[in-house]
């Protein structure tokens, strides 16, 4: 159920990522925000990471979550058990990257982008999942370890012995 949720957080993620992206490059006139907030933010030299748009890097990450998300349904083999640890991994990194963004808002720029605050909610929530997934998968491979360790009492032979 988890990694069903994660999918859909990873697909609405890469839609605002996508539109985010559009804006940036001028693929449409205006941003949908009220506050103008996200106009600032948009237009701040925080806007940019390696010379791409910031949005263009959640846009990716979302969509790379979307896949492993897809990938750890649908998919076989190791898929079902690394996909959650990519998912993990990735959407931490995106939790520490939104926490510096949301910094440089509230101390850098003096701006709050609504678009922004929303981003930080999916991937925090997709890293809860998926910090959730990955224990409890782990908690089975445990629990399944043990019991193919653990002697049977039906399988030892019957004491025989007379005393």
């Amino acid at each position: 159920m988890r990694r069903g949720y994660i999918l859909l957080l990873g697909i609405g993620g890469t839609l605002l990522g996508s539109y985010l992206t559009a804006y940036k490059l001028h693929l449409t006139n205006s941003l949908w925000c009220g506050t103008g907030g996200c106009e600032q933010v948009q237009s701040s030299p925080w806007a940019y990471f390696l010379n791409q748009p910031v949005a263009f890097w959640g846009a990716l990450t979302y969509l790379v979550i979307t896949v492993l998300a897809a990938l750890s349904i649908y998919g076989r083999g190791s898929a079902l058990t690394l996909a959650p640890w990519g998912i993990m991994l990735l959407a931490g990194w995106g939790v520490l990257f939104s926490a510096y963004l949301t910094y440089a808002e509230l101390f850098w720029i003096h701006a709050i982008c609504y678009w922004c605050v929303v981003s930080a909610l999916l991937i925090t929530s997709i890293f809860i999942l998926a910090l959730l997934e990955v224990r409890a998968s782990r908690l089975v491979a445990v629990g399944d370890r043990q019991s193919t360790d653990a002697p049977r009492a039906h399988n030892r032979p019957a004491d025989r012995s007379i005393a």
